[in-house]
């Protein structure tokens, strides 16, 4: 018999800044009522959208006459779980964003349409997949005494705990989380693990890995580049706990895991884990909560740990594990020499020794790569006679010089224009490039080593989808003599046949303004380092070399560049920060603003300063961002700085009460734990 018809009211969380829950009524059978986890199509305005069902009530504060019906249920999606809410929740309530804010753009977008056709035809396709789950792997090679050690600490870890990995470049990270993640499978036959990749350029390496160690397991990749079809199929099959190896970058932090038994974050350091825009959230954080609060382990692996990681290893709140050697037998760390360009001027950017060094190279069929860390043909062009430089119109910036496309092209805006065929300002017509930039060294070498298979790689040269893999795997066929890539090629890939890294103006980064600056270039310096000598050394083929170009080789940062020191380094740059009050020794808060004009901002940034008392609290006077004018918004920040983390979000939340209800036309966001200030 039918049961009865009621009405109930569903609590629901909308993506809206709005920092509020919204009640519907929802006429249901009594057997079959609404369940918290679920999505519900309700009309918001004018619209209709999808929102998060987070509470079943009886009865609402919401005057009858005021009360919506909420149009439909996803009833054919399984409710997401409590601890994903809570995940959420967290989010949520850490980063000061509205739950709608959080939860609603992590889940796929098909997920969110009005329609369910997307959702219906995912569901049959996957009903009809078998979900493979024999999690035996292939292919297991021997492990080093320290590769075994850190597997089986991770492998046979129980409950919450969070372990660092620190290993040098090539010295076999990746094997160490393929086997550990043999141990978890094989101990629980519905274990879930997930493995986050900080650039979406690196998946498909580890995703060949995975599948070859595992073919019995299903593995579901989540990154921005897979179409609205596979990103819904993948997450669904996470979702429905198919998928055992879940894949992915910083979004992948917020797919929904319901046997989820491990968490690996692969070069932790990256900045990439933190989300820029929107919701400024730290994946790599967001995965320690989650390991604490679903009790299970979480590996932190890197060459170059960030020293947030690094110093709750030394405070002993990770547990530390080291990887000291290479992994390939006969496989040592390059060596790393310092080319003083004051003595050794160089020629098309490129010093007499590198080039001999690259020659060297060519002789013997090995490999060089070039890292500079500045895409385009030239930063800017300029005119000699009367000093007119290419300044983008919209932006506090330069137009970039890109050749081949005979553009010019601001890397902030997107603004582009055809390069000037003479002198805006007094009609020269011999207009110049200043710098060089990826194209313009590629230009240079092939006009030297005209035999030479050149390549470059970087976000100009990859921007088609696949194009970067086809890439890769050129290089990885040998096809290419000479790679010059930007921060794409600076980690997690394994050129067996590269020996020779030559790194060029890396200088610019030791006189930023950004206090993390030098953390960022030796880790950046490092990572690349490592492309060099990962194949075991052959009898009569060359040492693998790392050749830095500098004008200043007595830095400090080199010298622990040249002896491989992250540990002297790291400590020394942790005294540093303790003595300026600076994280990991401080916690931070970040609120800028924009509007049309600067003193707009200025002013905003001021009342919001004084508008709540702070004791214990030091907001700091606003200032212009460095890149002051973007896209014709002018933008300003204030920085907020606490020794107690508590202290600190319990201030942003009254603080956020005023902001909001303060009437202005600037738009203004909060970040909490910025990393660019």
């Amino acid at each position: 018999m039918q049961g009865l018809f009621h009405h109930c009211i569903l609590q629901i969380a909308l993506d809206t800044p709005l920092n509020a829950i919204f009640d519907y009524r929802w006429h249901c059978d009594a057997a079959e009522q609404p369940q918290v986890g679920q999505l519900a199509l309700v009309p918001f305005g004018r619209r209709e959208v999808m929102g998060l069902i987070v509470g079943v009530a009886a009865e609402t504060d919401v005057p009858v006459d005021k009360l919506k019906d909420a149009l439909a249920v996803r009833s054919q999606l399984g409710p997401l779980s409590p601890q994903w809410l809570a995940l959420a929740g967290f989010a949520a309530d850490y980063y000061q964003r509205p739950l709608g804010e959080v939860a609603l753009p992590g889940l796929p977008k098909n997920l969110r349409v009005l329609t369910t056709v997307a959702l219906d035809r995912a569901l049959k396709k996957l009903a009809k997949l078998d979900a493979p789950h024999d999690g035996t792997p292939l292919n297991m090679p021997q492990l080093n005494p320290s590769q075994q050690a850190a597997t089986d600490a991770i492998g046979g870890a129980q409950g919450f705990k969070p372990t660092l990995l620190y290993g040098v470049t090539g010295s076999g990270k990746t094997e160490v989380y393929l086997q550990s993640c043999a141990q978890v499978l094989a101990r629980d036959a519905d274990a879930q693990i997930l493995i986050l990749v900080p650039e979406i350029n690196l998946t498909p390496q580890l995703e060949g890995n995975i599948r070859a160690r595992f073919p019995g397991v299903m593995l579901a990749t989540l990154h921005s580049s897979l179409s609205e079809g596979e990103r819904m199929l993948h997450w669904l099959a996470a979702h429905q706990g198919k998928a055992r190896i879940v894949l992915g970058t910083r979004l992948a932090i917020l797919a929904s895991l319901p046997n989820l038994k491990l968490i690996v974050i692969d070069e932790e350091h990256d900045p990439s884990y933190k989300q820029q825009e929107g919701l400024r959230y730290s994946a790599r954080d967001l995965a320690v909560w989650r390991a604490w609060q679903l009790g299970i382990p979480i590996v932190l692996g890197s060459a170059t740990p960030s020293l947030e990681s690094w110093h709750h290893a030394q405070s002993g709140r990770y547990r530390k594990l080291e990887l000291r050697e290479r992994a390939v037998k006969n496989a040592v760390l390059p060596q790393v020499k310092l080319l003083d360009m004051e003595r050794d001027k160089p020629k098309d950017g490129l010093t007499s020794h590198l080039i001999a060094a690259i020659r060297q190279r060519m002789e013997r069929g090995e490999q060089s790569l070039l890292f500079l860390n500045r895409r385009g043909y030239a930063p800017v062009i300029c005119c000699e006679s009367c000093g007119w430089i290419s300044e983008c119109t919209r932006c506090t910036s330069f137009m970039v010089l890109h050749r081949p496309e005979h553009r010019l092209r601001c890397h902030h805006c997107s603004l582009e224009m055809r390069i000037p065929r003479h002198c805006p300002t007094c009609g020269n017509v011999d207009l110049q490039p200043l710098g060089r930039g990826t194209q313009r060294v590629e230009e240079g070498l092939q006009a030297m080593f005209p035999e030479a298979r050149v390549l470059r790689i970087d976000a100009d040269s990859t921007r088609k989808k696949g194009s970067a893999q086809a890439a890769f795997d050129t290089v990885h066929r040998g096809e290419v003599d000479i790679l010059i890539g930007t921060q794409m090629v600076a980690k997690g890939h394994d050129f067996k046949k590269l020996t020779l890294v030559g790194i060029l103006n890396p200088d610019t980064a030791l006189f930023s303004q950004d206090y993390r600056a030098s953390e960022r270039l030796f880790a950046q310096l490092m990572q690349v380092a490592g492309r060099a000598g990962r194949a075991a050394r052959t009898e009569g083929g060359s040492a693998s070399e790392v050749l830095i170009q500098t004008r200043y080789p007595q830095h400090p940062l080199y010298g622990a560049v040249v002896n491989h020191d992250y540990d002297h380094f790291a400590s020394a740059l942790l005294e540093e920060r303790e003595q300026a009050a600076l994280p990991p020794y401080l916690f931070q808060a970040l609120l800028r603003a924009e509007a049309p004009e600067l003193a707009t901002a200025i002013e905003f940034l001021t009342i919001a300063r004084d508008c709540v008392e702070h004791p214990g609290i030091t907001i700091n006077d606003p200032i212009p961002m460095s890149m002051t004018r973007v896209h014709n918004v002018d933008r300003a920040q204030l920085l907020v700085e606490s020794a107690s983390r508590p202290m600190l979000q319990a201030f942003l939340k009254e603080w956020l009460l005023t902001l909001r209800e303060m009437k202005s036309r600037v738009k203004w966001s909060l970040e909490v734990d910025p990393l660019d200030i």
